[in-house]
């Protein structure tokens, strides 16, 4: 069952949302050659718990971090660990979660380590505007696979193969809320969409075949022909005003944070 969201819950949402977003920014400078994972994975839950989040994913279904940090063919839920050190040319997926005034948010960046290749490049580029994409077919009386085809036609018109094993959700009071929104599929199918829905949004994207498997630590997922992946997420809602990023538009703890990061 899908649970629409009032005006209320959805501007309670955005300290969740805005908290989300300033850990994400202020760890963008930290990713650098020579880092360990786990160096930012500590960053981010105590920057969330110094802003008044808890951190959404660690013990979520036995998840052992606050960050999944997923470094080139790695598409989702990599460990962070004191043994993965960032390499000058690596990409890293960086998706954090957090928990704030009774609601969750969710969103995900992929950030380059130094100088890349042109096809990392372009295949960051392509996951962020794939969900551009996606995100402007959020509209009342729309169907909620026209998100889905519009991600992939983005994506597929660019090279690029999407994820299929996995997919975006719903979010609110839970972490994993309905509908699932995959990022491929038929337009105009599914339910309509209409005020007071509020999803993650979450194109996850291949330089290869889209084709994935897990690692033995059981949560990894890696591209089967080991190329590289990208991944980009937003928590956004359809409202009154029309569609909003939730995890752009910092509430006030998160607007807050990013005074302190650009004073400092």
């Amino acid at each position: 069952m899908i649970v629409y969201k009032t005006e209320a819950e959805i501007e309670a949402m955005k300290t969740a949302a805005g908290i989300v977003a300033a850990v994400l920014d202020e760890l963008r400078p930290l990713v650098k050659p020579g880092v360990r994972t786990s160096d930012l994975d500590a960053f981010a839950e105590r920057r969330a718990r110094e802003l008044g989040a808890k951190p959404a994913f660690k013990g979520y279904r036995g998840y052992p971090a606050s960050l999944c940090v997923s470094v080139n063919e790695e598409v989702i839920h990599g460990i962070p660990s004191d043994h993965r050190i960032l390499r000058e040319g690596d990409i890293v997926s960086l998706d954090f979660g957090a928990f704030a005034g009774g609601f969750y948010s969710d969103a995900a960046r992929t950030y380059p380590v130094g100088r890349i290749s042109l096809l990392a490049e372009r295949l960051i580029a392509a996951a962020e505007r794939s969900f551009t994409e996606g995100f402007a077919q959020l509209v009342e009386g729309r169907r909620l696979s026209d998100i889905s085809a519009a991600v992939q036609r983005s994506v597929e018109a660019e090279g690029f193969s999407v994820i299929r094993a996995f997919v975006g959700h719903g979010i609110g009071q839970d972490l994993h809320e309905e509908p699932q929104v995959p990022n491929f599929g038929f337009p105009g199918r599914g339910p309509r969409l209409r005020r007071g829905l509020v999803l993650a949004i979450e194109p996850m994207i291949a330089a290869g075949d889209w084709d994935v498997e897990v690692l033995p630590d059981g949560w990894t997922a890696v591209t089967k022909d080991r190329s590289l992946a990208a991944h980009f997420e937003e928590t956004v809602a359809l409202t009154g005003a029309g569609a909003e990023v939730l995890s752009r538009n910092a509430g006030s703890v998160g607007r807050a944070a990013a005074k302190e990061l650009s004073n400092a």
